[in-house]
């Protein structure tokens, strides 16, 4: 991608001028694409094991859980991509947006693997309230890594405090309407606590 910029001084995200504009998006689409066999080759369903294709369901506790193109944890992985935003712009600033856009969607794509494998479903069922969890679909999987990018544009778009903003009313949010969000989910899993475990479960 150039350097163009537009009249704040901020880069133009989908400016191109010569075929190296397109690698990072070639990459990004390979990235994808990947994860996508990668699943399938763990033997991820395309589309929710259920057998219900509705593009969204919000029921949390149930087999219908990470099945669908959009559920209550698309919002988490839009929290993801305006971390990554953050991250990637203080790790690697002067990189063009597209290049720390590859980097990001690359380590979302790598997540969504690991987090498919056995070994992360089985954690996921042991300590967290998700004992209907049996990996995602491959569509829900490919819908969160969408919702992951547009957080990513959302938090270049917003700059810090006003995505910072954003983060914190969306985690009230699903706390409120799901009792899970981003930072619970990654304290469940990383650090289970019994007492968060049994809260969300309503006891």
């Amino acid at each position: 991608m150039s350097e163009n910029s537009n009249s704040d001084g901020r880069n133009v995200f989908f400016v191109f001028n010569s075929s190296r504009d397109y690698l990072p998006w070639i990459l990004i689409f390979a990235a994808v694409a990947l994860a996508v066999v990668q699943l399938r080759l763990q033997g991820r369903v395309w589309w929710c094991q259920a057998g219900d294709y509705a593009p969204w369901s919000w029921a949390v506790l149930s087999a219908h859980n990470s099945q669908h193109v959009i559920d209550p944890y698309t919002f988490t992985h839009i929290l993801h991509g305006i971390l990554f935003f953050w991250l990637t712009s203080l790790i690697f600033g002067k990189l063009p947006l597209a290049w720390r856009l590859l980097i990001a969607i690359s380590v979302e794509c790598l997540w969504e693997v690991v987090e498919n494998t056995d070994m992360v479903i089985r954690r996921y069922r042991e300590a967290t309230i998700s004992l209907d969890y049996f990996g995602d679909s491959v569509i829900n999987s490919l819908g969160y890594i969408l919702s992951f990018g547009f957080g990513f544009w959302l938090a270049y778009k917003l700059r810090f405090w006003l995505s910072l903003v954003f983060f914190v009313l969306v985690e009230i949010v699903l706390l409120l309407w799901i009792r899970d969000s981003l930072v619970l989910n990654i304290i469940m899993l990383i650090y289970p606590l019994e007492a968060i475990k049994k809260w969300q479960a309503g006891s």
